[in-house]
């Protein structure tokens, strides 16, 4: 391995401060809190009464008592603060490369506005229909609020740029280390040359795929760039998780034949374009809503789902007898196991070997002939409902496999580890498309499309589709 490590001069090594590194920051910052939360929402609610003030003047303002507006201005706070972390704000951003803010400031706060505006209309219908005489519930004159549309996403931009200046001067500029071929390393050395220094420095280049983690470690760089895509094979995933581990953002040089395969928000560095890698398929706040929109779905669904879970279960009872219940080990989120409970379909013997085996679907001999439709329409599934309200399994996601049969999965096929980012799930795109004798890698990239381009519109159309299946039996 050859590593070109620039002059010990020609870069600044910050050292943090004492205080850069507080225990409490650190233990909110790896549970999703950021500062920069406190910035935006000071500015949302100033901006709130900032706005009645240039109107009105100071309190009490017209039609509403001063207390109403507080709590509304209040609410409408939380609710811009709410749209802006779902919407991956606050997820943590490459010091290089970084995304324009603005664009997705402004789209998540109008789409917060847009949300106060339906509760506030939702709310005041309510309240009338239950003989509350009120023009609003939550005061908010229509032209604030577009206001506020409007500066919140300007505010919010700036707040980004100060914090990133702050890191900057705290910091010092990224470190950080290239890695690809010798041929593309001269590439990348000619447009970094034009960077300023201020912006990042260089500390290395490493031309051997293995050696990169080593190094970034013992030089405490910030950042990788691959400029080599070649490589992308053998770092997938553990030099990818490995650098993660050590807080470095890796990011891929890609070429006019990588942006054919659907690559979007492209950086720029030096005037080349690259695309990040993450380590992670689903940012924490997405993971977060999804989290919520479960227990809605399940709330919101409860009257049928019991009654379903009590009707199979006296049904199991009668044909299928003592134990109605099935547990069997699975992994779950992070690769830890956990134990799934499931109406039992066959017979009580089905591996008297010990050997963990794969059902074969509908011609599976070991299915109890009785129990074949509870199996043919997901029915045996219902009680995994229960560790979805604990919070082991969702209600879409990768299904959880045997801890027997993934080791073996894992070793054999790169980066199956990736579906075990989120809780598996009580279906998914991979049940919808594929079948109980589908491949497992090609499992794999149903699951890890889902995991990519998950939203709530697209764990909705799952479970509509999944429905369908169940109502045709297809398994």
């Amino acid at each position: 391995m050859r590593v070109r490590r620039r002059p010990e001069a020609s870069f600044h090594v910050s050292t943090p401060s004492p205080g850069a590194d507080r225990p409490i920051l650190a233990r909110l910052n790896s549970r999703g809190f950021r500062l920069v939360m406190l910035l935006d929402g000071v500015a949302i609610l100033g901006l709130a009464v900032g706005t009645m003030w240039w109107r009105y003047g100071l309190p009490p303002w017209p039609t509403y008592p001063t207390g109403a507006y507080a709590v509304s201005f209040a609410v409408s706070t939380a609710i811009f603060i709410s749209a802006f972390y779902f919407g991956g704000l606050y997820e943590r951003e490459p010091r290089l490369g970084g995304a324009a803010v603005f664009p997705r400031a402004a789209g998540l706060s109008l789409a917060a506005g847009s949300l106060i505006a339906l509760l506030n209309l939702a709310l005041t219908s309510l309240a009338n229909q239950r003989g509350s005489l009120t023009q609003r519930v939550l005061p908010f004159p229509i032209p604030n609020l577009l206001a506020v549309i409007v500066l919140g996403a300007v505010v919010v931009a700036i707040n980004r740029a100060v914090v990133h200046a702050l890191r900057t001067r705290r910091e010092g500029p990224p470190r950080v280390v290239i890695a690809g071929e010798q041929g593309d390393l001269e590439l990348a050395r000619r447009h970094l040359a034009a960077v300023e220094a201020r912006a990042l420095v260089v500390v290395a280049e490493v031309d051997d795929p293995a050696g990169v983690v080593e190094v970034a470690r013992e030089l405490r760089a910030t950042d990788v760039l691959l400029v080599t895509g070649a490589w992308l094979d053998s770092w997938y995933p553990r030099t990818i998780d490995h650098l993660d581990q050590l807080g470095l953002t890796t990011l891929l040089r890609v070429t006019g034949r990588e942006t054919l395969f659907g690559l979007d928000r492209l950086r720029e560095i030096g005037g080349m374009p690259f695309v990040l890698l993450h380590a992670q398929t689903m940012p924490s706040s997405q993971r977060h809503f999804k989290r919520i929109l479960d227990l809605v779905l399940l709330v919101v669904t409860a009257p049928v789902w019991i009654v379903l879970l009590v009707a199979v279960s006296l049904y199991q009872f009668a044909v299928a007898g003592r134990p109605v219940l099935f547990t069997q080990t699975r992994v779950g989120v992070g690769g830890e196991p956990f134990d799934m409970v499931k109406f039992r379909t066959m017979r009580t013997d089905a591996e008297a070997d010990g050997v963990a085996t794969l059902s074969t679907g509908k011609a599976d001999s070991r299915v109890i002939p009785a129990c074949r439709w509870v199996r043919a329409t997901r029915a045996d599934e219902l009680p995994q409902i229960l560790h979805i309200l604990t919070g082991k399994m969702s209600i879409v996601g990768p299904r959880p496999e045997r801890p027997e049969l993934t080791a073996g999965f894992e070793r054999d096929i790169a980066g199956y580890t990736r579906r075990h980012e989120v809780p598996p799930g009580l279906t998914g795109l991979a049940q919808i498309h594929g079948r109980y004798h589908t491949d497992a890698e090609y499992k794999l990239g149903y699951d890890l499309q889902y995991l990519v381009n998950w939203s709530p519109v697209l764990d909705l159309e799952i479970i509509a589709r999944t429905i369908w299946v169940i109502v045709t039996r297809r398994v």
